[in-house]
């Protein structure tokens, strides 16, 4: 009997703490660019994994085109955190006076992205695009930077066209509206291994942005003031997912699936595409780089210096321990 009578009580104890745990925990709205992405699936890593609810954290996800598409709602209000961000985009509302703050970086460097060709176009490298069209995602991205130095570099002066998402980019480069499209993997990893397509260009060709951050996560500067502790816990889980991400091979497994795509090419992302160092978190590089190119791209219109910025804008929440 007295044992019947403790196995209910225990029972009773665990129902209780989890609808204790369910009713406290905080909820986050978090805006994630480009579904499918390798790097943009760690908040879904960290749900999979419980590390949001061991934070006691709810997250709720709406995914995005990425550019203006995350960052809009972010300063509307709407969400409190936009997920890689370009940083030029993200100054450039800064400087406007938006409610924005870079809680953390995002990608140093830019070794997943790539620009594309079909065989036929005889266009074989970057510097065959004179004249031509070249696709990058939109404006403020991380794609509208890369390739903005790529061709500064190359002195090159070919069209540059904002094309959005990565299936849009590849329809029109397949039916000849543009002549060269972007993207990173997974997506046409197949085409190019079957040859209907060529990358002709890297986004770790470009010599400028190797130690630079090019993107960044974002939070809504009047929502981390309310709730900064929560924001914290959320950057901590997203660290604990990376790291996760690149001990063994489980992630590579997750991925496949949610990306849906073959487990080799998950892999092939992950180890050729997504050095884990590129990913850190800790520290907005080469910052006095990106406002210069923030000046002379014009996403501002006067100058800013890094003593503004730094305290105005950036405000890391999570170094991880070493």
């Amino acid at each position: 009997m007295r044992s019947n009578l403790a196995f209910r009580t225990t029972i009773a104890a665990a129902i209780a703490a989890f609808w204790i745990s369910n009713a406290t925990a905080e909820v986050l709205r978090v805006a994630v660019a480009q579904r499918g992405f390798w790097n943009s699936s760690f908040v879904e890593f960290a749900l999979q994994q419980g590390f949001f609810k061991q934070e006691g954290l709810d997250i709720e996800i709406l995914y995005t085109e990425g550019g203006a598409s995350t960052l809009t709602p972010l300063v509307a209000g709407s969400i409190d955190i936009a997920m890689t961000n370009g940083t030029l985009g993200v100054i450039a509302a800064f400087a406007k006076g938006m409610p924005v703050k870079i809680i953390s970086a995002e990608a140093t460097g830019a070794p997943d992205a790539f620009w594309y060709a079909r065989p036929e176009s005889g266009i074989k490298s970057i510097k065959d695009t004179n004249g031509k069209t070249v696709a990058f995602s939109s404006p403020g991205s991380s794609t509208n930077l890369i390739i903005l130095q790529l061709i500064k570099q190359e002195s090159v002066t070919p069209k540059l066209v904002p094309t959005g998402g990565m299936p849009g980019t590849l329809t029109q480069v397949m039916t000849g509206q543009i002549d060269v499209g972007w993207s990173v993997p997974p997506f046409v990893l197949k085409d190019l291994a079957e040859g209907r397509l060529q990358i002709i260009a890297r986004g770790s060709d470009v010599v400028a942005i190797r130690d630079q951050t090019i993107r960044v996560n974002v939070a809504n500067a009047n929502a981390l003031k309310e709730k900064r502790d929560a924001f914290v816990r959320y950057i901590r889980a997203l660290s604990r997912a990376i790291d996760w991400a690149y001990t063994g091979d489980a992630a590579i497994d997750a991925y496949a699936a949610l990306a849906k795509v073959p487990r080799e090419l998950a892999q092939r992302t992950r180890d050729e595409f997504y050095p884990k160092q590129s990913l850190q978190l800790s520290e907005v590089r080469g910052l006095e780089l990106t406002l210069q190119q923030a000046l002379e791209y014009k996403y501002i219109s006067a100058p800013l210096s890094v003593a503004e910025v730094q305290k105005g804008l950036i405000d890391i929440l999570y170094t991880p321990a070493k």
